[in-house]
């Protein structure tokens, strides 16, 4: 019995110990897990406003590129037809669009069909117009329509507004992003 207590005396005081010092090590090794977390947390969001920012950047290159104003100058040569415009001016715009698509995963639905249908406005604009000709007249009378329609077009043009709804969501990002 005397040996019992013996061993007692030295065994209850070591798992009192021992039982303490895991829990310390425990809380300890949690509260470093956590931080780890939260550190990993914020380099994430960094690097998603960062993509996001991105998106929205090529977002508006792509409604500027598409704007009749920037695109018509830029595809429109001497020599070609009405329909040889359109059809240009049509490929350019759906060949942009397709370089963009993949951005639809970093900006909101909003922004997204925004832009889908100012591209969708775009060629039915361009469509409406070019069939009010005859397809083999010079490309100049079609270059001429586009613009008239831009000029006579009254209110904000479809590419302003979606220019204004990604300048709009890109702010927030920023703003929010800016908390983190």
């Amino acid at each position: 019995m005397l040996t019992l207590l013996e061993i007692l005396k030295y065994t209850i005081p070591a798992l009192i110990v021992l039982i303490s010092s895991y829990l310390i090590v425990q809380k300890f090794l949690v509260s470093q897990i956590k931080r780890k977390q939260l550190a990993l947390l914020q380099d994430n969001q960094q690097i998603t406003v960062r993509l996001r920012l991105q998106a929205y950047e090529r977002l508006v290159l792509f409604i500027e590129r598409i704007n009749p104003r920037q695109l018509v100058p830029r595809i429109y040569m001497s020599g070609m037809s009405v329909a040889d415009l359109q059809q240009a001016l049509v490929f350019n715009i759906k060949a942009e669009f397709e370089h963009n698509l993949s951005q639809q995963i970093y900006v909101s639905s909003n922004v997204w069909n925004t832009v889908r249908g100012v591209m969708e406005q775009e060629i039915n604009m361009i469509g409406t117009l070019a069939h009010q000709l005859k397809p083999d007249a010079p490309a100049k009378d079609l270059h001429m329509r586009i613009i008239d329609a831009i000029l006579s077009e009254p209110g904000v043009m479809p590419t302003d507004v979606a220019l204004q709804i990604i300048n709009e969501e890109a702010k927030m990002v920023l703003s929010y992003g800016a908390q983190h």
